[in-house]
């Protein structure tokens, strides 16, 4: 997939005024529903609403920049694009499809409107910042949203996903900030220890094992877990990780809090840990492997090492 095509067409929609906030897949899901067979009407259906669309609903700017970057499907004469363009504040940023079914979809939902609206809540008490590195990165909503606040520090994105780097660095270009892209799953990936950690991991138990979405064992909490362990390992005196995640809660018990409350404090770092939505995701616990789960909520944690 070429970058230059895609930058134009995020610059093009930037002048159009383009705006989609991203809902849940559920909520996607019924909206959809309600006129089956409809084709898209305007931007917001090609680009937000994932419809099918006649070649002549976009202006041929957008369609070609469609074609170049090898962002189209076709079925039944009408076209689809392969990506969703979604709105964080005054920025846009490019995210897979509905559904996002693939292994190696990128995706952007509220769970990112979340993770950016807490990095950005805490980031006025941590000092300045050198270097931030945004683990699991996805499209880089969480660094270049919480780039304006940290004018001197250098941004890393750090994926395992090919395919959301790519994007990524789109989205970066298009917000016209300069980053380095990591290709890797974990902090081993970078060198040298850091001052600020930030991630938004996967928190869900999944079926199919979409690298996006699974969290792994301890009820999807596992990725959160090592991820934030690792990051306290590689925090500078005074540094500082910026967690959003799930967890599911069991009988009122929260066990990734439990798990960090007893393992922080021998890595030498502190723990402000705290719910921001008690409540999320509620379909999941319709699944075997949540049928003792009584809630998942967003929490967020702000780890410190010790200056």
């Amino acid at each position: 997939m070429s970058e230059d095509p895609l930058l134009q067409l995020l610059n093009a929609l930037a002048r159009e005024g383009y705006r989609f906030i991203t809902p849940t897949p559920l909520t996607h899901a019924r909206v959809l529903a309600r006129s089956p067979g409809r084709t898209a009407r305007s931007l917001r259906d090609v680009f937000g609403w994932s419809l099918p669309f006649e070649h002549d609903l976009l202006p041929s700017e957008l369609f070609d920049l469609l074609a170049d970057a090898n962002a189209l499907d076709q079925e039944d004469g009408r076209f689809r694009s392969r990506l969703r363009v979604s709105s964080i504040g005054e920025r846009l940023f490019l995210h897979s499809s509905f559904p996002t079914d693939a292994p190696d979809s990128v995706f952007l939902g509220p769970d990112t409107y979340r993770f950016v609206d807490f990095v950005r809540s805490e980031l006025p008490r941590l000092g300045p910042v050198r270097r931030l590195v945004d683990i699991g990165t996805g499209t880089g909503a969480g660094a270049l949203m919480a780039a304006p606040l940290l004018p001197q520090a250098r941004l890393t994105l750090l994926d395992i996903n090919p395919s959301a780097l790519r994007l990524a660095a789109v989205n970066a270009r298009h917000a016209g900030l300069e980053v380095e892209l990591v290709g890797g799953g974990s902090l081993d990936d970078i060198t040298g220890l850091v001052d600020l950690i930030i991630a938004n991991p996967p928190y869900i138990m999944d079926e199919g094992e979409r690298e996006y979405r699974d969290g792994g064992d301890m009820l999807g909490a596992r990725l959160s877990l090592d991820w934030t362990l690792a990051a306290a390992r590689r925090l500078e005196p005074g540094g500082h990780m910026l967690l959003y995640t799930g967890s599911a809660i069991v009988e009122g018990r929260d066990a990734l809090r439990e798990a960090l409350e007893r393992e922080l404090p021998t890595l030498g770092c502190t723990l402000r840990y705290r719910e921001l939505d008690p409540d999320l995701f509620g379909e999941e616990l319709e699944k075997p492997a949540y049928r003792e789960v009584e809630r998942i909520a967003a929490v967020g944690a702000v780890v410190g090492a010790a200056a």
